[in-house]
């Protein structure tokens, strides 16, 4: 069985890397805890270093949410290049909490983090690009973003 190639599997979906956002308050992106990644929480940093900011079910829709979720997605994927230097270093993927930014009537979480988790699915691969993850929504997030989701991965010893 032949290890995954991540950061191959990156370049091929043809996507961009945001810069790698600065903290916006008194915490770390991302701490090594032994064999372990935990990231913070992220939000929807476009290539620009701006945010994408509304609230799902009043300013964007459903599919655009989950378009913010992969940009989220892409932003972690920025910090963990610039702390890591490869995406080959993490073994998989332990656990994702995506929090959206919606109405009271909005039901569609999981839908919105799907694509977070489709992208990281892409990278790692369907076993270890897919760990256990919550999906909840949220009254308001930072700056009005419509998404924010932090993560724990296992590092390759």
């Amino acid at each position: 069985m032949s290890m995954i190639n991540a950061d191959e599997n990156f370049e091929k979906l043809g996507l961009t890397l945001p810069p790698a956002p600065a903290p916006a308050g008194v915490y770390k992106p991302c701490v090594i805890d032994g064999k372990y990644l935990y990231l913070s929480g992220h939000g929807p940093v476009r290539n620009d270093k701006s945010l994408i900011i509304g609230r799902i079910g009043k300013d964007l829709t459903m599919d655009e949410g989950k378009l913010a979720a992969q940009q989220v997605g892409l932003t972690m994927l920025a910090t963990i290049q610039a702390n890591l230097g490869s995406f080959n270093k993490i073994k998989r993927v332990i656990k994702v909490l995506g929090m959206v930014n919606c109405t009271p009537d909005f039901g569609k979480h999981p839908y919105v983090i799907n694509g977070c988790s489709e992208l990281f699915a892409a990278v790692w691969g369907p076993d270890n690009g897919v760990g256990t993850r919550s999906a909840v929504g949220f009254g308001s997030l930072p700056d009005n973003i419509p998404v924010e989701i932090e993560a724990l991965f296992e590092l390759y010893e």
